[in-house]
């Protein structure tokens, strides 16, 4: 709170499935990895006066379940959504909408968008007090992992965009040039909303490995080779607070609409980060 951010956004995990031995077979359960998102917004919201952002996911909701948590969040003052299609379950070699859910985050942004204009799904509800999110979408400079190219990814975005949503931000990357040339692609097909960066400082060493695998990211050879010379995650840590350091300046000058860090839950290296900046 001591840098006074401008919003603070609460992940989701979709379902996963548990298997517990019982009576020596396997009874398999359903569970949520991270409950409580739009609790954890309300608190933030109204203890810190900040506004939060839960992220709506398709994965693992119906548009029923979905249209709940949008009323409870509009009731609760959380106006801002991040809208996201969300990732397979660890069994599916793609992407499956449940039942009665959304395939694609295009479907979700306007059923958020039907919701501003007073429109329920099934028309029962007669209210005038209609709600007023702002949606937020994500972005790929380096293309997503499913998308054969970066300009079939621009479409789809650009889809999102037509939906209803009101900014995008990014994919995490590593080279500020991947991005401004993100931003001026996407102003090309034709999307004129604010792109947000999206920054994570590298922790360990290992993230030379996970982070491209996970993501399909690029990392700059300068970044790899320093990252390399740590003999301890500590130094790796450094190395990763200097690089975001220096990519968040450059965006700064460059005039981006904010800075959005991916903290994962551990803060210490952000704040690092931040300290330097604010």
């Amino acid at each position: 709170m001591e840098f006074k951010p401008p919003f603070i956004d609460v992940t989701t995990s979709r379902e996963e499935y548990l298997y517990i031995e019982k009576d020596g077979l396997l009874d398999r359960k359903i569970t949520r990895m991270r409950p409580g998102t739009v609790g954890i917004c309300a608190a933030i919201k109204h203890k810190y006066d900040v506004d939060t952002v839960p992220h709506v996911l398709c994965g693992g909701f119906t548009k029923e379940e979905t249209e709940y948590l949008l009323v409870d969040c509009h009731y609760l003052g959380i106006n801002n959504v991040m809208a996201l299609r969300g990732d397979a379950m660890k069994h599916q070699q793609y992407f499956e909408a449940c039942d009665g859910g959304h395939q694609f985050a295009k479907g979700l942004v306007s059923q958020i968008q039907n919701l501003n204009k007073g429109h329920y799904l099934h028309d029962v509800l007669e209210a005038d007090d209609k709600s007023d999110f702002c949606i937020g979408v994500a972005g790929y400079p380096e293309k997503h992992i499913e998308s054969p190219s970066l300009r079939t990814d621009l479409k789809r975005l650009k889809e999102k965009v037509d939906a209803g949503a009101d900014y995008v931000v990014t994919q995490m990357f590593f080279d500020n040039q991947k991005y401004f040339e993100f931003v001026e692609a996407a102003k090309a097909e034709g999307i004129n909303v604010p792109i947000i960066p999206g920054i994570k400082p590298i922790a360990v060493k290992r993230h030379l490995q996970l982070l491209p695998q996970v993501f399909k990211i690029d990392l700059p050879e300068d970044l790899i080779e320093a990252v390399e010379r740590c003999k301890t995650n500590e130094q790796v840590r450094q190395v990763g607070v200097e690089w975001a350091i220096t990519q968040s300046k450059e965006l700064q000058q460059a005039g981006v609409p904010v800075l959005h860090y991916y903290s994962m839950g551990k803060s210490d290296n952000v704040k690092a980060i931040a300290s330097e900046l604010f």
